[in-house]
């Protein structure tokens, strides 16, 4: 109740700029937690997580939505799914400390530990 489920395929080929608004539009001032799961990325961008997703979103894609978030009332984000491990490239640690520095960009105050 309450959230809409995007398909990837969804999103193909398109940018996520109106899907944000909205979401935008939908939460108004609520309190919102994200969670960014790292497999939402094409393991082509981001292979280290334990369960990768063939044709996942493109790192524009991923800014899109980080920088869709500016204006709502975030009270919390995570980033899940990763698994360093699975990624002998060293592409995932440089997709992760990328969307983490967007995040903190688009959302002052945010605390990284």
């Amino acid at each position: 109740q309450g959230f809409r489920v995007v398909p990837a395929e969804e999103c193909w080929g398109k940018s996520l700029v109106p899907l944000m608004d909205e979401v935008r539009t939908q939460m108004g001032d609520k309190p919102v937690y994200i969670s960014f799961d790292i497999d939402a990325l094409d393991p082509a961008y981001a292979p280290g997580t334990g369960t990768p997703e063939i044709a996942g979103l493109t790192p524009a894609q991923a800014l899109e939505i980080i920088r869709g978030c500016k204006g709502l009332n975030i009270v919390g984000c995570d980033l899940v799914e990763v698994a360093p491990m699975y990624d002998v490239s060293g592409e995932s640690k440089g997709s992760q400390e990328y969307d983490v520095c967007a995040w903190q960009r688009q959302l002052p105050g945010l605390v990284s530990i």
